[in-house]
């Protein structure tokens, strides 16, 4: 097949899942070009390397990339953020030359805003899409601090309902990544036959695991390792104020990424003036295997909203792969999945006390029971999240979608 993938991440920025659905559909004999945007996640800056043009192709790794300035902004501030999005959403729409011989699109749909152009080309005779939904929208938008205000969140979220419904309307299939996610899709009025569920799968599983200890002494406490963007939503500053108030418990957190909370956390953490919280700048992929071996637990939160019920952040199977348990603050479907199985400790988001409580009861658990739970969970990744399985998936769906436009024609 002639693949178009449209996502506005891509390599090098350390959003995997486009990258890894390239690769492996190159890999499997397919024709695969990927159109994005210039790299600036999460950091708000071109990568070095790279200038803004209005179009830039290339071929990386056999794949034929071609690269459209949007507007860069990882800031809250609403107006700036939309217009971040929409303008990857123009710049990619006008890329219609680079589409034209596709057979199939797959829109890697993060904000739903890479969409407009698949939408549009479809209405005009283009190739058929699939929508990878990672985040509901207007839900996300609605509830997050890029809206400010009831009257103007009700604004945005009829105008965005007004789209999305189309575009999902002409979607020959729509993905989601989590249980809830996927019943909430088919609530709206999909078809269920076009909703299919594909969990977010893990970067990597290592050949073994060691886990941390035996020789630390008992005192040295359990290292706690949050890794990725540093933003409003993970809520770093509640695990800040939690680990500090349970210092005593031996408990050690380290915080490896960037984003546009981490002044701020900084900040308040040389207020507290803890001494049990680490900050370090983010890492390649190659490198997180060696950071998860120095780690006792992994940390997994966001705040306390709706629409985070419905999603399993990619950090989530990632460090399940590895054999780290998993402290986590996020609610549905990964908190019942921790519970249900095992896989860690849940608190409850946006709660000092409660992720306080989560850290001591960590603390508390001896090396035997740590090892049983890191057996566990990798256990669980091995029958969930993994990306051969899940790709193959995905890559089915892209089949089906360019067999029944054959027999359509």
């Amino acid at each position: 097949m002639k693949i178009l993938i449209v996502s506005q991440y891509f390599k090098p920025e350390n959003v995997s899942i486009p990258s890894d659905i390239a690769e492996a559909l190159s890999a499997q004999g397919h024709s695969v070009r990927v159109l994005t945007g210039y790299p600036n996640y999460p950091t708000g800056h071109i990568f070095p390397g790279f200038s803004q043009k209005w179009r830039q192709r290339s071929v990386e790794n056999g794949i034929e990339v071609c690269r459209v300035p949007l507007i860069i902004n990882h800031s809250q501030h609403s107006l700036k953020r939309m217009l971040n999005y929409v303008s990857f959403a123009f710049t990619s729409a006008s890329a219609r030359s680079f589409a034209r011989d596709a057979d199939v699109i797959y829109v890697y749909a993060t904000q739903m805003t890479p969409a407009l152009g698949p939408w549009l080309w479809r209405m005009t005779g283009g190739a058929p899409y699939l929508l990878h939904v990672v985040d509901l929208w207007p839900d996300s938008v609605v509830g997050s601090t890029i809206v400010g205000g009831h009257r103007q969140a009700q604004a945005v979220e009829r105008m965005l309902n007004l789209w999305i419904g189309r575009v999902y309307k002409r979607a020959s299939m729509v993905v989601g990544i989590s249980p809830t996610m996927v019943k909430t899709l088919v609530s709206r009025g999909l078809d269920p036959q076009r909703v299919e569920l594909v969990y977010n799968w893990a970067d990597s599983f290592p050949n073994s695991r060691t886990v941390p200890e035996p020789n630390r002494p008992i005192y040295d406490g359990i290292d706690v390792v949050y890794a990725g963007n540093v933003g409003e939503m993970q809520d770093l500053e509640v695990a800040i104020r939690a680990v500090a108030k349970a210092a005593d418990s031996g408990v050690r957190l380290s915080i490896i990424g960037d984003g546009i909370a981490k002044i701020g956390l900084l900040q308040l953490a040389y207020e507290l003036g803890v001494s049990n919280v680490r900050f370090r700048d983010p890492v390649p992929r190659s490198q997180m295997p060696e950071i998860y071996a120095e780690a006792d637990f992994a940390l997994v939160s966001l705040k306390d909203l709706e629409v985070f019920r419905g999603t399993i952040p990619s950090k989530f199977p990632s460090v399940l792969a590895h054999g780290i348990p998993a402290i986590t603050t996020v609610q549905g479907d990964v908190r019942a999945m921790n519970e249900q199985h095992g896989l860690g400790i849940a608190a409850d988001a946006e709660s000092v006390d409660d992720l306080e409580r989560a850290f001591r009861e960590a603390a508390a658990l001896g090396y035997e029971e740590r090892k049983l739970m890191g057996d566990r969970v990798r256990n669980f990744a091995e029958r969930l999240f993994t990306k051969n399985t899940a790709i193959s998936k995905i890559e089915s769906f892209l089949i089906r979608i360019v067999e029944e436009r054959h027999i359509e024609k």
